[in-house]
């Protein structure tokens, strides 16, 4: 009988302890309610619905690729490997590219100049955030000051210089120019980037971000060196009777 009633306490033991716990994690953790608004709920849904368009569409296309591949493989495979190899440095960023787009002048805030204050070069941290940003709203290919941003793109500061994959950024003012898919996507690229926080930070740094109106056609260069692949070893093949 006494073992029954330690079993007994030690369950509700458990329970109360577990229920206490519930109510605690209640407590702490208070359920977050979603406070936008209306507006703010449709244009998060739009852009829902946006990207699940895009998606669709990137898909559709890759899967024509492939179809295609099969395609040509089948009746000439040398041109069939050409083809993608060109289709994979585009991609890459290793061929010229140009399009729909718009530029971005960075320059020294010339009321600072007169002031006799001394501009100082842009820092990689607002660099990287204004790309961040660029990326962001639907940027396609960025170059900085002539140079091609690529994946494996660092920017960083070497020795008090800002450089971009070792190339550095020491005169102003420079450029950055940015392609879209399309028109109408650097239309809005350009809209967006009129409010944008970071040419308040620019602006706090002495520096100004002129933004032309969109382009039809902008011409960015290919990336200049050398990709290099980590952690990536060429297959082995291994004999077999056939």
């Amino acid at each position: 009988m006494g073992g029954r009633l330690k079993v007994s306490f030690t369950v509700v033991t458990v329970i109360i302890g577990f229920m206490l716990a519930i109510q605690f994690q209640t407590v702490q953790e208070p359920v977050v309610r979603d406070t936008r608004d209306v507006w703010e709920l449709r244009e998060a849904l739009l852009k829902e619905k946006e990207l699940n368009s895009n998606l669709n569409t990137e898909m559709r296309s890759v899967e024509g690729k492939l179809e295609q591949y099969r395609e040509q493989q089948e009746s000439s495979p040398e041109e069939a490997l050409k083809q993608t190899l060109e289709e994979l440095k585009a991609e890459a960023g290793l061929t010229e590219k140009e399009g729909p787009g718009l530029t971005l002048t960075i320059e020294p805030v010339e009321e600072e100049l007169l002031l006799g204050e001394p501009v100082k070069n842009v820092s990689p941290q607002l660099l990287e955030r204004l790309i961040n940003e660029l990326n962001k709203y639907d940027a396609t290919d960025i170059s900085i000051d002539g140079h091609r941003l690529v994946n494996t793109s660092v920017i960083r500061d070497i020795n008090g210089e800002t450089k971009v994959d070792g190339y550095s950024i020491r005169s102003l003012p420079f450029e950055v120019r940015v392609l879209t898919a399309d028109y109408a996507t650097a239309e809005k690229l350009y809209n967006r980037m009129q409010v944008s926080q970071s040419l308040e930070d620019f602006f706090i740094d002495n520096l100004r971000v002129n933004i032309s109106k969109p382009l039809e056609d902008l011409k960015i260069p290919a990336y200049e060196d050398t990709i290099r692949v980590r952690l990536m070893e060429p297959v082995k093949e291994t004999g077999g009777n056939g």
